[in-house]
């Protein structure tokens, strides 16, 4: 089989379930994704794909076709991923990646790189599944909780994020500041929907108050339970450093060891040594710590 363009023709078909939908992401028109489809399948002497008023779906040979386009593809990207970075000048774009609960750390830290190094676009990305950094998804990735065990990373220990207890005024003229652990059970939450969050806060909380009759105003997204928390639905916990850009927030709680994981910096070994990877990781280290000492 010597014509990639159909196969990457009929890859993306598979994968999207329309024809306009791999043309426009092949840049091509929409004849050419048929004319290639139609002379693969002359091609191979099998059905690729069953045509339906709302697409195309796969037949098990399209599928099988599939899986084996599908790891083409990923090494393709691994392999751009891979020659993208080793340039030793600092341009071109940064893929950074991390939980959106770090994004108050990383916008800024990301910005002010950027201002020292213009030919940079960064790119950060946002998001709970695990970037994968071997097939260059990322550059660099930003983690929390137990140290990453993939191979062929580089994992470096970067600092730990105090949380506290905090609650909005408005919130706490209404109900009360709680004179201790013990009175968190007379108070509301906003926090996370899933009780079994692992976060270790939210660990805590569950050992103090009954998690689905406190816990009020819950969401799978850190940024609605944040605003939630600034709206006054209930008391939540905030990291030190973004608590101090809102001041109407009170600190209910001081921070505790135990409210805390560790934050650790991977990136591939292929890349952990060009330019750009090392410029960004010495900047970020650099900022965090002029942030502590403000």
């Amino acid at each position: 089989m010597d014509n990639w363009d159909e196969i990457r023709t009929a890859f993306q078909v598979a994968r999207l379930g329309t024809v306009s939908g791999a043309a426009e992401v092949l840049g091509v028109h929409h004849a050419t994704v048929i004319r290639h489809i139609d002379a693969l399948e002359g091609r191979l002497g099998v059905k690729l794909f069953q045509r339906h008023a709302r697409g195309y779906t796969a037949t098990e040979a399209g599928t099988d076709l599939l899986r084996v386009a599908q790891t083409t593809a990923d090494q393709f990207q691994q392999l751009e991923g891979r020659i993208r970075g080793r340039g030793s000048d600092v341009s071109g774009e940064l893929l950074v990646t991390s939980l959106v609960a770090f994004a108050p750390l990383m916008v800024p830290a990301l910005t002010s790189f950027r201002a020292a190094h213009p030919d940079v676009v960064i790119r950060f990305l946002t998001g709970d599944r695990l970037f994968r950094l071997e097939y260059g998804e990322a550059h660099v990735a930003l983690r929390a909780g137990n140290a990453p065990q993939e191979p062929d990373n580089v994992v470096q220990a970067f600092a730990r994020q105090a949380i506290g207890l905090y609650g909005h005024k408005d919130y706490i003229a209404r109900r009360g500041r709680p004179s201790g652990a013990a009175d968190l059970v007379n108070h509301d939450f906003v926090g996370h929907d899933d009780p079994e969050n692992r976060a270790p806060f939210y660990r805590w909380l569950q050992a103090q108050v009954p998690y689905a009759e406190r816990v009020v105003f819950r969401s799978e997204d850190s940024r609605v339970v944040e605003q939630a928390l600034l709206a006054g639905a209930g008391l939540g916990f905030m990291s030190t450093r973004e608590a101090r850009n809102h001041p109407d927030v009170e600190l209910v709680m001081e921070p505790k060891e135990d409210w805390t994981s560790p934050l650790w910096l991977v990136t591939h070994v292929d890349l952990h040594r060009t330019a750009k990877v090392q410029a960004f990781l010495a900047h970020l280290k650099s900022y965090v710590a002029s942030e502590e000492t403000c």
